[in-house]
């Protein structure tokens, strides 16, 4: 037999075994031998590098040392489910569901893995490109130490097709997580704290030796690609699971299809109690939409998708004594109060801070200093204190007074009527607050300026060289330099990224102006209806609540920003250093044919996919609605449409149209 084949052999041989024993949890041969085969294949590959493959199961063991990973753009966005706390707001997203789609929609409830997201490309077969989720937009590159994870197969078997995603979570088993920590406790290093946050870290370090003898495991759910036919997300994952990926599967209760609101309930209760005899942590129960085309017939609001929910099981909760209050001052002046607490440890993490929301609830839970509390993490996250055991409430506590002035400025804080929060109203003088707005300028879904974050706007606010937005452009390299940590390379890059950011497009300038209830889709809406910043500052109240999603707040909101002489001084000296505050050419051109008019898409297509019929509306100023209304301008029907939005648009006199019209329309 020569090199070649023997190389081949062994290569096939051990991806067998790997399969056999981390995915089907089934021992073909003993450790001693996987070893010598794989020293055996590691020698031949030295001897005959021309024959060793990218994916050999030698690359299992690393070795790599990474300098840095690379950003690399998503194909399909990696979007974040929302989230639910309660039995009855599964209930009520299930209701949804079915009123969307007009029947009872076949669900698929799975395992939400506590661990991290991860995004694997495959090419003829191969693993090409591992990406961690990143923005949701672009993830960092991780194939190095992706490969030293075993579950993960680096050659597939079966039919599969040429190009596709399939996106997981990677985790630490617990067996794996506290033979780590024994082995730190033995060498008198400090702890990791969870298993969730070793497996982030884990996943990014630079020596992928180091990442292959922490032993993660991977759990993989979702397909994606162009020629994969199957059209059902439950079928899509036994695909999957012949190809040779690690699935959830049913005889093992980690996956479930159902129509029936009581079962899936049971599938929700059955792992709040028996994930404590798993191997691996999760942290709820993920529902989803078995169907694709139903998939996309819901579609997706601004930050998640409508056919699935993620149940977030109870949280955990500790008491703890509270030491005092602090009060921290938002961008909009908005003041809120965080608990100082005696530091305790909660949900794989020591807390010394909880929130405590406004004065309301202070007022609700009568908090005093001293007072023996019980904290959770909401949605297993951010630390809130629920409650007072009064019991335990020493005699010299004294109710809680909440303060009057602002703690960074000394204003005396307004509370409007019928609003939760205190605001501290200086807004132009208050220095918290001019940070705040700056900080939310450069920020990554505003102007995204490179090289510069918190600390550099702190610095540059601290040594008098800003004190709004505008006098950012008008930095010069010398006095930045001048800076204490600024150096040469740091100080250039942030006059580039200060100079780059002018071309970013007008909605996003607008979101980074910080206008109060003005969030990225809003700032959206307004940039197309209004085309350019002089036309929007002109907008009267009526004009502004005429537009589609825009209520009264919003409308109030913008026309108090444009009625502040200062912001239109500052507007005006961001038109004078050369951003962007009018829609560009480009989209402009996108037309307005559909100016007014809101669509709701419906049923199968042959001339377009559902998502370019989204697209073509929106690209035309045309508006696309989920659900039919008397406000719908038209319903575009496809095959197998929905009956109940069918009988809807019948009922209310909607117009229906076929895409062919629609394309006559746009055309």
């Amino acid at each position: 037999m020569s090199p070649q084949e023997r190389i081949q052999e062994l290569s096939k041989e051990l991806r067998e075994y790997n399969y056999q024993y981390y995915v089907l949890n089934n021992s073909l041969i003993s450790d001693y031998e996987f070893d010598l085969k794989l020293k055996e294949l590691q020698k031949l590959e030295e001897e005959y590098p021309a024959f060793a493959d990218e994916n050999s199961p030698t690359k299992r063991v690393g070795g790599t040392v990474a300098d840095g990973f690379n950003k690399v753009k998503h194909r399909y966005p990696m979007l974040s489910l929302s989230n639910s706390y309660s039995k009855e707001e599964i209930s009520e997203w299930y209701d949804r569901v079915e009123k969307g789609l007009g029947k009872k929609p076949k669900l698929v409830c799975e395992l939400k893995y506590d661990g991290v997201a991860i995004s694997l490309n495959y090419k003829n077969g191969k693993l090409i490109q591992a990406l961690t989720r990143g923005d949701g937009e672009s993830g960092e590159d991780v194939t190095t130490n992706v490969k030293t994870i075993r579950s993960i197969p680096l050659q597939l078997q079966g039919d599969y097709p040429d190009d596709f995603e399939i996106r997981g979570e990677i985790f630490f088993p617990l067996e794996h997580f506290a033979e780590l920590n024994r082995e730190r406790e033995k060498n008198g290093e400090a702890l990791f704290a969870n298993p969730r946050n070793t497996a982030s870290g884990t996943i990014k370090m630079q020596d992928s030796a180091v990442v292959a003898s922490r032993k993660l495991d991977c759990y993989l759910y979702f397909l994606l690609g162009e020629n994969i036919t199957v059209k059902s997300h439950f079928e899509r994952i036994s695909l999957a699971g012949s190809w040779g990926f690690k699935v959830p599967t049913e005889d093992k209760k980690l996956i479930y299809r159902t129509d029936n609101l009581d079962q899936l309930m049971e599938f929700i209760s059955y792992w709040d109690t028996e994930r404590k005899n798993l191997g691996f942590e999760i942290d709820g129960i993920v529902l989803k939409v078995d169907d694709l085309d139903e998939q996309d017939e819901l579609g997706f609001t601004a930050k998640s998708p409508r056919w699935a929910v993620a149940y977030k099981f109870p949280a955990e909760a500790v008491a703890t004594i509270l030491e005092d209050v602090h009060f921290q001052v938002g961008r909009t002046g908005a003041i809120t109060p965080v608990a100082n607490l005696k530091p305790v440890a909660l949900a794989g993490t020591v807390v010394k801070r909880a929130s405590l929301h406004n004065a309301d609830q202070i007022e609700k839970l009568d908090l005093r200093i001293g007072d023996t509390v019980w904290v959770e993490k909401g949605g297993e996250i951010i630390p809130k204190v629920i409650g007072v055991n009064k019991e335990l409430r020493p005699t010299t506590a004294k109710p809680f007074q909440y303060i009057q002035n602002c703690p960074e400025c000394e204003t005396e804080l307004v509370r409007k009527e019928g609003e939760a929060l205190h605001y501290c109203p200086n807004e132009n003088g208050c220095p918290t607050q001019i940070k705040g707005r700056m900080e939310h300028f450069i920020s990554r879904k505003a102007l995204n300026i490179d090289g510069m974050g918190p600390e550099t706007i702190e610095l540059l606010f601290d040594n008098n060289l800003v004190q709004n937005i505008a006098d950012l452009y008008v930095l010069r390299k010398e006095e930045v330099l001048a800076l204490e940590r600024m150096a040469e390379k740091s100080s250039q890059n942030l006059i580039d990224g200060i100079e780059a950011s002018k071309q970013v497009p007008f909605q996003r300038v607008l979101f980074g102006l910080g206008i109060r209830y003005v969030g990225e889709t809003v700032a959206k809406i307004l940039a197309k209806k209004f085309k350019n910043i002089d036309a929007l500052s002109k907008a009267t109240f009526e004009e502004l609540v005429e537009v589609n999603e825009i209520g009264d707040r919003i409308a109030e909101s913008v026309c108090a920003y444009f009625n502040e002489e200062q912001n239109i001084q500052l507007v005006e000296r961001l038109k004078e250093y050369g951003l962007q505050l009018e829609m560009d050419d480009a989209e402009l051109a996108q037309g307005t044919k559909l100016d007014g008019l809101s669509f709701v898409v419906s049923g199968v297509f042959n001339l377009f996919s559902r998502t370019e019929l989204k697209k073509a509306i929106e690209n035309n100023g045309g508006k696309v609605a989920s659900s039919v209304s008397s406000k719908t301008s038209y319903l575009i029907r496809g095959e197998n449409m929905g009956p109940s939005k069918l009988k809807k648009a019948e009922d209310l006199g909607i117009k229906m149209i076929s895409e062919q019209e629609f394309a006559e329309m746009i055309a």
